[in-house]
């Protein structure tokens, strides 16, 4: 009898695994900015193309804004290890060890590098009224009126701060700069003629430069958009601006020591993700370019963002821009 207990009991405890399947519950999504903005986007279609991608467990988008992305990324790495809180940043994951002098975090040794998701084009655009109808004009027009000129961006170590740190830098002049807290406010203002110009990412640019609200000249690839809106500017290389090359990549992040078989699922998740049409759509309507190349590994996304800390780290310094 008691033979037969024991094993009614191996049985029954054999049944059940000694840990559910991951993941079980609600994974949160941490993003370092505020709702609304690009990244935001960016990372809404991405959350919902990851979520059939992990048995539709709800992903909750966590916007957890300031300090240039450095407080949502320093709450990522301080969350468990276990695979429900993850991070997608952008290209400040790179700039912020030169923007700051001391940082809650290791970039490069306090998180699990999952894979790049994207890369995003720049585009230089001003207010309608400005009198430049194209990149020579508004070069001279900037060349002339640098010191009443004002540049906006959504804040320091924003994707449209470190735009216009490199158009400064290559137009080699300097122009009042206005930091906003978000891009929101700062591109409300510039429809409202209260700023002159920006350079901000295409994911949050399309829409007004198709609204005719905002004068558009230039995107920052050295190759054409071919989204229909934007097909027709041509690049900052071709308009005198040699070299000139800058994207906003977007990746994602774990906390460092999250188990390998998470972060395995987590990457091949992702690598399906790229592919889902719904995301794809999203993605090719702002200009976007969905990530194809080895990068979208770990190993390979950690060497990019090493690689991207020295190059802006080299902007930062040339620009003058005093660490917090």
């Amino acid at each position: 009898m008691k033979k037969r207990l024991l094993a009614i009991a191996i049985s029954a405890i054999a049944a059940f695994p000694a840990f559910a399947e991951y993941p079980d519950k609600p994974i949160t999504l941490v993003v370092p900015f505020a709702a609304g903005g690009p990244t935001d986007k960016v990372a809404r279609d991405f959350a919902e193309a990851m979520r059939k991608q992990l048995g539709n467990v709800a992903i909750a988008v966590d916007n957890s804004g300031g300090a240039g992305g450095t407080l949502g990324a320093a709450k990522a790495a301080r969350a468990a290890n276990d695979g429900y809180t993850l991070l997608l940043h952008h290209v400040s994951m790179a700039t912020s060890p030169a923007l700051y002098r001391k940082l809650p975090y290791d970039t490069l040794n306090g998180f699990e590098y999952l894979g790049l998701i994207n890369e995003v084009p720049m585009t230089v655009i001003s207010k309608k009224t400005l009198p430049a109808t194209n990149f020579a004009e508004l070069r001279k027009w900037l060349e002339a009126n640098a010191s009443k000129t004002n540049l906006a961006n959504a804040g320091i170590g924003s994707a449209s701060h470190l735009c216009g740190l490199m158009l400064q830098n290559a137009l080699k002049l300097e122009v009042q700069t206005i930091p906003y807290k978000g891009t929101a406010p700062a591109m409300t203002d510039l429809i409202g003629g209260q700023v002159d110009v920006m350079c901000d990412q295409t994911t949050n640019t399309t829409a007004q430069i198709e609204g005719d609200m905002v004068r558009a000249y230039a995107v920052t690839t050295q190759k054409r958009l071919k989204t229909p809106a934007l097909a027709a500017l041509p690049t900052l290389d071709e308009s005198g601006l040699k070299g000139f090359n800058v994207s906003i990549w977007h990746g994602l992040f774990a906390p460092k020591g999250t188990p390998k078989a998470i972060t395995d699922k987590l990457n091949a998740a992702l690598k399906v993700a790229l592919k889902d049409p719904a995301f794809v759509k999203s993605q090719e309507g702002l200009g976007a370019v969905i990530i194809s190349d080895a990068r979208v590994n770990g190993p390979e996304h950690k060497k990019f963002v090493e690689a991207e800390i020295q190059k802006w780290g080299a902007v930062i310094k040339a620009a003058g821009q005093t660490a917090e």
